[in-house]
Parts: C-alpha cells; sequence; structure tokens
C-alpha cells in the first residue's frame, strides 16, 4: 500500500481519503463539487492513471476516484476474496457512505463491469455514463459473430502462461515487471514514460502479497468467474439503456479488442456518439488523455440541465 501523502513528485497532489464501510481502507480522493462524477481504474493501475482528469472535470462537477481493494493507496486485505461482486460490493459501500446520486461513472478496463455491476444494481443513482477501453457484457449477449473476451492477445498471454506458472510469476512481481505488463495490454505512448511514472504505477506492488488484486483481476474473466455476477444483474440492463452514454475508444487495445467492446457498446446505446481514437491502446488515459479529456467535457456539458 502506498504511503497517504505520497505525492509522486507532485503529480498527485489530491488530499487522501479513507473509507472504512467496505471493511478495509479504501482510499479515495474527493475533489470539487456539484454533480459528482466518479472515475474508477482497472488493471494493473490505480487512480493515478485519471490524474490529468481530475482538475480540468473538478471545475464543474464533483470528482471521487477510489482505489479498488488491493490498488493503489487503498489496503490489500489478505483474508477477502478479489473477486468482481466484492469489488461492486466496495464501490456500493463507499457510494452509500458518501450518499451519492446522479452519478456519472467514468470507466476503464475492470472499472467497466465494476461499474455497471453496481449501475444495474442501482440504476436510480446513475446519471450517465462513459466508458473508455471497457464492456458492459450486455451489449453482444447470444452473438456468436463476434470474438470472445478472452481471444485477445493478452488474455492469451494470461491463459498461455498458467500451466507453466508463468503468468503468476510476473503478476506476482508487478514491483518490477509493471510497465512491460502495461505494454502487454496496450499501452502506446512509451515516450510520456518517465521514472516518476514507472515508481508509481510500481508503488503499490512492493510484494507477491500486495499483487492479490492484480492476480485476481484476469483470472475473474479467463476462468468464467465473473459469469453468474453480470447474468444476475441483467434485470437492470433496460434502465441503465435509458441513461445517457458515450464510449472513447482507444483502437490499439490488445486486452479488449476494440471490435468487441464497440459491438457491446452499440448494443445498448446504438444511438449514443463513440469517437475512436487511432493512436492509443487499452490504456487510454496515458496515451491520449487531451481527446479522452475533452470528450469529457464535452459529454458533460451536454448534461447540464
Amino acid at each position: 500500500m502506498i504511503p497517504a501523502d505520497e505525492t509522486f513528485d507532485g503529480t498527485w497532489p489530491y488530499a487522501p481519503r479513507f473509507c472504512s464501510a467496505p471493511g478495509f481502507q479504501q482510499h479515495y480522493i474527493d475533489e470539487g463539487s456539484g454533480r459528482p462524477v466518479i472515475m474508477l481504474h482497472g488493471q494493473p493501475t490505480w487512480g493515478y492513471i485519471y490524474r490529468r482528469f481530475i482538475a480540468p472535470i473538478a471545475v464543474t462537477h464533483r470528482v471521487i476516484v477510489p482505489d479498488h481493494m488491493g490498488f493503489g493507496k487503498s489496503q490489500t486485505p489478505p483474508d477477502r476474496e478479489y473477486t468482481l461482486s466484492t469489488h461492486v460490493a466496495n464501490l456500493t459501500a463507499l457510494i452509500e457512505t458518501l450518499d451519492l446520486r446522479d452519478i456519472t461513472l467514468v470507466m476503464q478496463d475492470w472499472g467497466g463491469p465494476i461499474g455497471i455491476g453496481y449501475a444495474v444494481r442501482h440504476p436510480e443513482r446513475i446519471h450517465s455514463l462513459v466508458l473508455m477501453n471497457t464492456v458492459c457484457g450486455y451489449g453482444v449477449a447470444g452473438r456468436r459473430d463476434l470474438p470472445g473476451p478472452v481471444e485477445s492477445s493478452w488474455f492469451k498471454w494470461i491463459l498461455e502462461g498458467m500451466p507453466t506458472g508463468r503468468t503468476e510469476a510476473v503478476l506476482s512481481h508487478l514491483g518490477s515487471t509493471i510497465l512491460s505488463v502495461m505494454q502487454i495490454v496496450g499501452l502506446e505512448r512509451l515516450d510520456r514514460v518517465d521514472p516518476t511514472f514507472i515508481r508509481a504505477y510500481a508503488a503499490p506492488f512492493a510484494t507477491p502479497d500486495e499483487c492479490k488484486g492484480a492476480i485476481a483481476f484476469p483470472l475473474d474473466l479467463a476462468l468464467g468467474r465473473i459469469r453468474d455476477f453480470v447474468r444476475e444483474g441483467a434485470a437492470g440492463v433496460p434502465a441503465l439503456k435509458a441513461k445517457p452514454a458515450i464510449l472513447i475508444e482507444g483502437m490499439l487495445d490488445r486486452a479488449i479488442l476494440p471490435v468487441l467492446a464497440l459491438a457491446d457498446f452499440r448494443g445498448l446505446w446504438p444511438d449514443r456518439p463513440v469517437i475512436e481514437v487511432a493512436g492509443a491502446g487499452h490504456y487510454i488515459q496515458e496515451d491520449a488523455p487531451e481527446v479522452a479529456i475533452a470528450a469529457i467535457q464535452a459529454f458533460l456539458g451536454t448534461l447540464q440541465s
């Protein structure tokens, strides 16, 4: 776990806050005022990935950026299950503690299944949705003409390395392998990587025990462990389809195939805007932050009453 006051050379200047309602110390930042925007990170990152987004969005909105259990400045409790359902329960506890309503969810990678897992169960609290290089899982249900979610090069790497122990070995040492893993998943703008970048992303993973969450995320999907939980939320999909939504997609994604992400989004929101970013990969917040921030600001601007 990263020390609460760590700013990574001033690149993460936000006051740390902690919520104990989920049963562990969950870190989040809370900046600005107005209608809440919750930004959810994925694998194997933390709230730091939104560092460029917070200040400009907080000019008009209240921005909350939590670190999932086992990531960032949140604790990595040894006795918890690191499953999609647990992460959704943690997010639920945080939202209820802060009594957030009229929420815009900004979701990337596993932030999507976590945010959507919450949204289909609590649509009354959701105002709108921003998806970035992620899937809901409901827009392509029953389709056989699309690649499966584990057919990307990232999930092939995960599955091929499981029998030999390579997958666990690499993901258990993210303190030293973080940049290599992010490149496999889809980080394109290596010219923007500097020692502070690497230190910030490596910091939560100093020991193998602190990598529990990062190991569990890809296995949750690769081994089909999320299937039942996703199906249980299907009743909330009609309410979700009525919400304003936008997809901002880095087209060089090697974890979630863009063809799948685009089809999934359009299956739910056929008339909602889609922005395809040709030179960006899975981590669009790092590869094309200026494009994503401008798109989110414009989207939020159209929603002002």
